[in-house]
């Protein structure tokens, strides 16, 4: 089997010397394993452009890249190929969590470090968890509790809640009801890469539930919202993100205004980092950013901080800079649990439209200083 291969080298001198002043070498070379064709490519894509644009120029940061195609024995297969032939210091850049769960054992037991901006299931922060896996997104179910603990709050009596069947839906659904607590109406699980999604709509045309929440990343999300727009069930809709990024958006169009989403950020968050950020993104690719490019943004500035102060080769001294983390994160305020996931603010969004382009505006914060609950289970 052939893979396509990109390898990214930034092209400016550091100290002139290429070492750093404590005479660590001061380089690391990245492999990043992310989803670029097929279903989900669009995820892929962003964070791959939003690590890019983090190391543009540094010199310090050698990066890989290869297609998974969100298939688990090619991820494997091409984690393999970058421990034993490549050579490489530090692992990312994996969407899904199935792919992430055949990875990442794998890639930590054989010494090397994983840097998660995106997948986050619930078995690698708990009891699973590892003192070389980091993730700098969220544990899966992050978004999910956060988008219950609002509905919750906020007059929601009775909720239809659907995801696809692998580890992140399954989480998904988890956290929604954990931060809920209330009637769950019906509890549906699709297949995952589903188009159509007429029978489930059947089955909430026929629900007594009054609002629906549903966890259905990329074109799956884009795929049931098209479908359910043109069925004439109305329900109000909470869900998280994932189903209603920029990306999404742009496919979903006015379908998708005055739904409510929970997010760890948006390209209105009120930081200089990222006004940076988002303008820096539009210039070199002319669109706008979706949180998997804040995702990827914010793991190569982590990675960035964490080479500058450590040598990668020194686990222990590298493991600490990854988790001073250092760096001035788009999202705010960002620090890492002793799990090594993030503790953070999950804000609410509507989707508006502004001009031209629907979008998310942020309404507030949904959970304050969220850190998943699993961590107790981390012994490290």
């Amino acid at each position: 089997m052939m893979f396509k291969k990109l390898v990214v080298a930034a092209c400016v001198a550091t100290l002139g010397t290429g070492a750093l002043a404590d005479g660590h070498s001061g380089k690391i070379k990245v492999g990043m394993i992310t989803t670029l064709s097929g279903g989900g490519a669009g995820l892929g894509i962003d964070v791959r452009d939003g690590f890019l644009l983090a190391t543009k120029g540094n010199e310090a940061i050698e990066t890989v890249i290869e297609d998974d195609q969100r298939k688990p024995d090619i991820a494997v297969q091409l984690a393999d190929k970058m421990i034993q032939s490549e050579k490489v210091d530090v692992m990312t850049g994996i969407i899904w969590s199935n792919l992430a769960m055949a990875v990442v054992p794998s890639a930590t037991a054989q010494g090397k470090f994983y840097v998660s901006p995106n997948a986050g299931p619930s078995a690698l922060a708990g009891k699973g968890c590892h003192p070389l896996y980091f993730n700098v997104a969220w544990q899966n179910d992050a978004y999910h509790e956060a988008a219950g603990k609002w509905a919750a709050e906020n007059g929601v009596k009775s909720a239809f809640i659907m995801a696809p069947n692998y580890p992140a839906g399954q989480d998904a659904l988890t956290g929604f009801k954990r931060g809920f607590g209330g009637d769950i109406d019906q509890e549906i699980f699709t297949q995952l890469g589903q188009t159509d999604y007429a029978a489930e709509i059947a089955q909430l045309r026929a629900s007594d539930a009054d609002t629906l929440f549903f966890f259905l990343p990329g074109g799956m999300g884009i795929s049931f919202m098209k479908q359910l727009a043109g069925s004439g069930v109305e329900k109000n809709i909470v869900g998280p993100a994932f189903s209603f990024d920029q990306g999404i958006l742009g496919a979903i169009g006015d379908a998708a205004l005055g739904v409510k989403n929970t997010a760890h950020w948006a390209k209105d968050t009120d930081n200089p980092a990222n006004a940076k950020f988002v303008a820096d993104f539009q210039a070199e690719y002319g669109r706008l950013p979706s949180i998997y490019a804040a995702q990827g943004y914010d793991t190569g500035l982590l990675l960035a901080s964490a080479v500058a102060a450590a040598d990668v080769n020194d686990q222990d001294a590298f493991r600490a800079a990854l988790q001073a983390a250092e760096f001035d994160s788009v999202r705010g305020s960002f620090s890492f649990a002793p799990n090594q996931h993030p503790v953070q603010d999950i804000v609410l969004r509507e989707v508006v439209k502004e001009g031209d382009i629907v979008t998310n505006r942020t309404l507030g914060v949904a959970a304050a200083n969220y850190s998943d609950p699993y961590g107790v289970d981390c012994q490290m």
